[in-house]
């Protein structure tokens, strides 16, 4: 069996099974291949070739009549031309184009493109008949194909839905005839294997996500709730919104699939709206396919989301087909529309139809009936009701909603399916060597359209481009449009913004948005607030990365950014800002004479190194006076010297370090108070043993000479000064930069180097102190006259205090204050020695001279 016959049994098998089903009457024609069917809506322009044309011009209505012979209610169904008005644009487009390529002298010349209309009713069913009816080439249904005098006819134009591309393919794929659906894009017709010569003109909404995803990041909506349609085309959107959305951390804080089965009237509607209220997203982005977004439409009408934002892909027609009552709800809504196109010259065209020429096509006078409620002639008795139409009527005098002169995506796709179709036609033609008349006429040409039209991919053409270029498929871009309603039920919508992909990018005028009523100002769709500078994002656990804590940077660190997932450490030399949003260059700093506290201490050491060098004035012009002598003058030279040194090497503490003041401060400092230590616990040693000596001939005589007490202080010195030395050897103080002590500052300080040899050196301080100490507390109650054990008791005891509490006070202070503590501790002892050594013998001395008297001595002595 060829393939013919193959094809017509095939036919037959269709209109068998398939045509009774839609509740029309057919009859056997004259000839045994043609079957009549008894309303036949259909209208053909002839031409050289003839392009098809589907479009749901009307519609299938069923209604029931009452008889008194049936029992019950027949369902009647019958080609009522009941129009559907938006569907009519894209047929006026369709003859607009083909009109214009018959006028072009560049495109498909010598020959003339025809069309032949026919209606699908809407119905998948009758979408199978009208592919066989165009087959045929006239009204009657002809089951072979080949009963048809000559086949001219190249390629179908049709298919708002998938549903419908895929009821035609079922005839029009045996015959391999290009078939351009100009309905939405669907990834269900992207199977070439199943669905080989289906083109598709809708848009891909390849950039929608990407337009979803940039409004989320310029509103900071970061958690964001879906509604989204249940098919393919929704399934693989939300693919691609979600890894996009996931690569700018974005999340989704809800998400409701709504089914095309999805009952308007049923509970589940008020079940979904209920948890999309209630949903912690305050803004919701919804994608779906026209039928879907008005679903939704209808169910806004009656359930307002309260304290939402709806940001949508309705296109700019689809608000001029409703209702005002319908939409008024939908106040501040986001839409991201495709941008609005004019075919040129198409308005003059549609508004220059007049009655003459509605009256020739079947579809436009039942249309040009319907939109001016008159009839062009009275057929039955119903018509007298209706009156006839006056000639002068003007399309450009109907007004929105029975007809809208805004181009629609629709009118846009079939207008450029017409010029991809002859502009394929138009290479295909010059590439045969054949003439061209000859080669209209030749078999097969549907099939070898194929070629010029997979190389061309007739997705989005342009007229004015011509055949000279290749189409190519244009960049999607998008208006950013804002849905304002006013009183009196006025409605506009307004452009604020673009989405051009790959070039300008996102661009919004935030200002001229005016957002629903429960918003004033823009909202916030956040799972939990931002975290401002100087804090740090902290994701919680088992939770979406949109919802974290904010915790404060650590110590150095800084964030100076919203959400910052990490804090960066300031370099050295700066520090934190109070906020920790910046980092702020550190102030140098040091003991300097210039502040006050450096300059109370300078002040303070040379008033005491001062009053000391008097003091020792004194005692050298009253050297020879009993009290001066009687506590060893030398000795008291030597101690008031020391001091003297003492309360001046507190002055190589203040003022810049630099590598001399580091290595001697603390060298010169041990140094000579081991020597005022040293000549302390002489004195005591000399007083202790001026008692114990008494006795003629006693070995203890010799260690009271003067000799003796300046071996022990030379010993005591030199010992000293071999741990100094050894310090200085090893691990010497040094200068350093400390940025960690103080916040703010860079504190310029001595590094004591070893810091075993530093409380080495304090340690043999110590020691001597205590010994000097212990001596003199156990000579103070010897006589009084000769004896200042007494005030070397309290000298001791105060020294040996300040620098107990000198060690823990140094270990807790740094910077400045630390170096301050340890020039206190030097001027405090020395100034406790000084006073209780010197002061009682300066009293005596300078205002009571009556009593530094040999005499006086003596009878003290005596008396006690």
């Amino acid at each position: 069996m060829d393939h013919n016959n193959l094809r017509f049994l095939f036919l037959t098998l269709c209109v068998i099974l398939i045509l009774p089903s839609v509740h029309f009457e057919y009859q056997i024609g004259k000839s045994p291949c043609e079957i009549k069917r008894a309303y036949n809506p259909t209208y053909r322009k002839e031409g050289d070739l003839v392009l098809g044309g589907f479009f749901s011009l009307l519609q299938k209505t069923e209604y029931k009549v009452q008889k008194k012979d049936f029992k019950f209610f027949p369902t009647l169904t019958s080609a009522d031309p009941g129009l559907v008005s938006e569907n009519y644009q894209p047929f006026f487009a369709f003859q607009f184009a083909v009109n214009e390529i018959n006028k072009n002298p560049h495109l498909l010349s010598n020959i003339t493109l025809g069309y032949q209309v026919v209606s699908n009713f809407q119905n998948n069913q009758l979408a199978v008949e009208s592919s066989i009816i165009w087959m045929a080439g006239k009204g009657p249904i002809i089951l072979n194909y080949d009963c048809s005098e000559q086949s001219n006819s190249v390629a179908v134009i049709g298919g708002t839905t998938s549903a419908q591309s895929i009821s035609m393919a079922t005839i029009l794929n045996l015959y391999k005839v290009p078939q351009i659906n100009y309905g939405p894009f669907d990834l269900l017709l992207t199977d070439k294997l199943q669905y080989p010569y289906i083109y598709q003109m809708g848009s891909k909404d390849s950039t929608l996500h990407l337009a979803f995803v940039q409004m989320m990041l310029h509103f900071g909506w970061t958690w964001v709730g879906l509604i989204l349609a249940d098919n393919i085309r929704g399934e693989s959107f939300f693919r691609d919104l979600q890894a996009e959305m996931a690569r700018n951390s974005l999340c989704v804080g809800f998400m409701e699939i709504i089914s095309s089965t999805f009952d308007l009237y049923s509970g589940e509607k008020y079940s979904i709206l209920s948890r999309t209220i209630a949903s912690s997203s305050n803004v919701i982005f919804t994608y779906g396919d026209s039928d879907f977004l008005q679903h939704l439409l209808v169910t806004l009408v009656d359930y307002i989301l309260y304290g939402k934002v709806l940001v949508t892909t309705f296109s700019w027609e689809f608000f001029s087909d409703q209702q005002l009552e319908e939409v008024n709800n939908l106040h501040g809504t986001i839409i991201l529309s495709p941008p609005q196109k004019e075919i040129p010259g198409f308005i003059d065209f549609v508004e220059s139809l007049n009655q003459s020429v509605m009256s020739e096509n079947i579809f436009l006078k039942q249309f040009w009936e319907s939109v001016f409620t008159c009839k062009f002639s009275a057929n039955n008795n119903f018509d007298m009701f209706i009156p006839i139409c006056q000639e002068g009527l003007s399309l450009a005098d109907v007004q929105a909603p029975d007809f809208n002169l805004i181009t629609r995506e629709l009118s846009l796709n079939v207008y450029s399916a017409v010029y991809g179709v002859a502009c394929a036609l138009h290479e295909l033609l010059q590439s045969e060597v054949r003439e061209t008349s000859e080669l209209a006429k030749s078999p097969g040409l549907s099939y070898k359209l194929h070629h010029f039209l997979k190389h061309k991919d007739p997705v989005s053409s342009a007229r004015d481009e011509l055949c000279g270029d290749p189409f190519t498929e244009a960049v999607e871009t998008y208006e950013i449009l804002n849905f304002k309603s006013f009183p009196d039920d006025i409605v506009t919508l307004v452009k604020v913004g673009e989405f051009i992909p790959h070039g300008a990018g996102f661009r919004i005028n935030q200002e001229s948005i005016e957002w629903p009523g429960d918003f004033s100002q823009t909202p916030i769709a956040m799972c939990t607030p931002s975290c401002g500078p100087g804090f740090k994002k902290t994701i919680r656990e088992n939770q979406p990365i949109c919802c974290f804590d904010c915790d404060l940077c650590p110590e150095g660190h800084i964030s100076n950014q919203t959400d910052a997932e990490q804090c960066l450490q300031c370099p050295e030399h700066q520090y934190p800002s109070k906020d920790k949003d910046r980092c702020l260059d550190k102030t140098v700093t040091f003991l300097a004479y210039e502040e006050p506290l450096g300059m109370t201490l300078a002040w303070a050491a040379l008033c005491f190194s001062l009053l000391t060098a008097l003091l020792l004035g004194v005692f050298v012009k009253h050297r020879d006076t009993p009290i001066v002598k009687a506590n060893n003058r030398s000795l008291s030279y030597i101690l008031l010297i020391s001091l003297i040194l003492c309360f001046l090497c507190s002055l190589l503490f203040i003022g810049h370090p630099n590598s001399a003041t580091c290595l001697l401060r603390q060298t010169t400092f041990a140094v000579v108070f081991t020597v005022a230590i040293a000549s302390i616990l002489a004195k005591t040693i000399t007083v202790v043993l001026a008692f114990r000596a008494t006795q003629p001939g006693s070995t203890l005589q010799r260690w009271l000479s003067p000799k003796a007490s300046y071996s022990l202080i030379a010993i005591c010195s030199l010992i000293q000064i071999c741990l100094c030395v050894i310090w200085l050897g090893t691990y010497p103080p040094f200068p350093e930069m400390d940025n960690h002590s103080e916040s703010g500052f860079i504190i310029i300080q001595c590094n004591e180097g070893s810091i075993l040899a530093f409380y080495c050196v304090l340690g043999y301080m110590a020691l001597l102190a205590l010994g000097s100490f212990t001596l003199a507390f156990l000579a103070r109650n010897l006589p009084d006259t000769f004896n200042e054990a007494k005030f070397l008791t309290f000298s001791m005891l105060v020294f040996c205090s300040v620098w107990i509490s000198f060690l823990p006070t140094y270990q807790s202070t740094k910077g400045k204050a630390m170096v301050a503590v340890e020039i206190f501790s030097i001027l405090a002892s020395s100034a406790g020695i000084l006073a209780f050594i010197f002061a009682p013998k300066c009293y005596v001395i300078l205002l009571r001279p009556d009593r530094n008297t040999l005499e006086m001595l003596k009878k003290k002595a005596y008396i006690s």
